[in-house]
């Protein structure tokens, strides 16, 4: 197996096992199991090239049917190992979103290894919702996100559901699901 291939297993792992398996997410189910989630790894080693690759799978996502590719899950193995570089460049990326016109029609969602959310410690349990084995932009349209919202019934409660069952999780079952933070 070449190293984009087990990258790519390992992100529909922690799709499947921690984003579906946990329910984080509960408007991923139904996308994985039709194969419209797409999966994606950037060779990139700089911000140039990464936006290139962006816009490249942007791009394939404004070209293809919704029943073809719903969401891409674009992994970058090669840089953004830091969490604050990472969120910077997400800067960059909301420019370059208003820039192509894509605004109002896609959403960038972020995760990574070392996610944290403001005002919480780095070993804050609640950062585990969005901890991913490597640096992965969610590209997402807004009309699933329009779909998703309407049919589910607390939309608000979803992340405090999610910090909550991450927060039950046993010490086993966390080295389980996330393996790549305590390897």
């Amino acid at each position: 197996m070449d190293d984009n291939a087990e990258i790519e297993q390992q992100v529909r792992h922690w799709l499947e096992e921690v984003v579906i398996g946990l329910n984080l997410c509960p408007f991923a189910a139904h996308p994985n199991k039709l194969g419209r989630i797409r999966i994606a790894v950037s060779e990139a080693a700089d911000e140039e090239s990464l936006l290139e690759d962006l816009q490249e799978e942007m791009s394939l996502l404004d070209t293809s049917e919704e029943s073809e590719i719903e969401t891409t899950l674009l992994a970058v193995p090669h840089m953004l190992d830091d969490f604050e570089q990472y969120n910077q460049f997400f800067d960059l990326v909301d420019i370059w979103l208003r820039e192509f016109g894509w605004e109002g029609n896609y959403q960038v969602a972020s995760f990574h290894p070392d996610y944290q959310f403001a005002d919480t410690e780095a070993d804050d349990p609640g950062n585990l919702t969005n901890r991913s084995p490597w640096p992965l932009f969610h590209l997402i349209r807004e009309s699933s996100i329009d779909r998703a919202l309407a049919s589910h019934p607390d939309v608000d409660g979803i992340p405090a559901r999610n910090i909550a069952r991450v927060k039950e999780l046993s010490a086993q079952e966390r080295r389980r699901l996330f393996p790549y933070l305590f390897g």
